[in-house]
């Protein structure tokens, strides 16, 4: 998988493995988690709402609308607040995830994608020891066209997550034939995302895009968050530039991916 701009730091650390495979989240955890398990932190109440993928009336095709009436197509550098350590109090905390799971994500989607239709995926996990944790990938029930995505039966992902005790940390999806870009709906489905968790990612998976194969994003705070928290449009449509000149959206600065996490698949298609 290519490496986005600014993209992550990996890390390798065996007592990363050591401390997260978990014995259950739940009984039906998958048995390749070690015996002991630690104290779980439970979501706070009332638990974040599963946030609604924006479907459209009709159809529309990017064909049509050029990237820059959608969105910036071209994210803001991620902010330097979390790399130093002075000012890591104030900015997001550290959110691992696995190296594979976004490979894994487009291997389950792959017919969607042959198709022309996105897909999307629901990211959860733990907080443990002041980091989040990305330890479950749930692909939910879905309906889908080149260029939007509507989940159903979004109890059901709510009440997996919640047999388990997990926080929604985000969400990833395709962009089957389009550009690595948050489009002016992916703006809006991951604001409802972070309003709730200023951690929470959104990945954006885009196999054609010869520059740039994923994105890890996340709105600028507060520029983009106060910009799409005033818009009041629905389907594709522009955004003005936020008021502090920042970009819209951003590169992650507080997303390290680990090739030792382990983490579940849920598939409830």
């Amino acid at each position: 998988m290519q490496d986005s701009i600014e993209a992550p730091h990996v890390v390798k650390d065996l007592s990363l493995k050591a401390a997260l495979e978990l014995d259950a989240f739940g009984q039906n955890q998958d048995k390749q988690q070690v015996a002991s398990q630690p104290r779980l932190i439970n979501q706070p109440l009332p638990p974040p709402v599963v946030a609604r993928v924006q479907s459209l009336t009709a159809p529309v095709s990017y064909d049509h609308i050029p990237p820059s009436r959608v969105a910036d197509p071209f994210p803001g550098l991620a902010s330097s607040s979390n790399a130093n350590t002075k000012n890591r109090a104030e900015g997001p905390k550290n959110l691992y995830i696995s190296i594979k799971m976004m490979d894994d994500f487009l291997r389950l989607v792959m017919d969607n994608t042959k198709k022309n239709l996105e897909t999307c995926g629901v990211l959860a996990g733990l907080l443990r020891n002041a980091s989040f944790y990305v330890t479950a990938l749930i692909i939910p029930k879905q309906q889908s066209t080149s260029d939007s995505c509507q989940t159903v039966n979004e109890e059901e992902i709510f009440n997996w997550q919640d047999e388990r005790n997990l926080f929604q940390l985000g969400w990833i999806h395709t962009h089957p034939k389009q550009s690595c870009f948050m489009s002016s709906i992916d703006l809006h489905t991951h604001y409802s995302y972070q309003v709730m968790l200023p951690e929470a990612i959104a990945i954006v998976m885009a196999p054609t895009d010869t520059t740039r194969t994923s994105g890890i994003f996340r709105l600028s705070d507060p520029g983009g968050i106060k910009t799409i928290q005033n818009c009041q449009q629905r389907g594709f449509h522009p955004h003005e530039q936020p008021l502090d000149g920042s970009s819209i959206y951003e590169h992650c600065s507080h997303v390290l991916m680990s090739s030792s996490l382990t983490y579940q698949v849920a598939d409830l298609r």
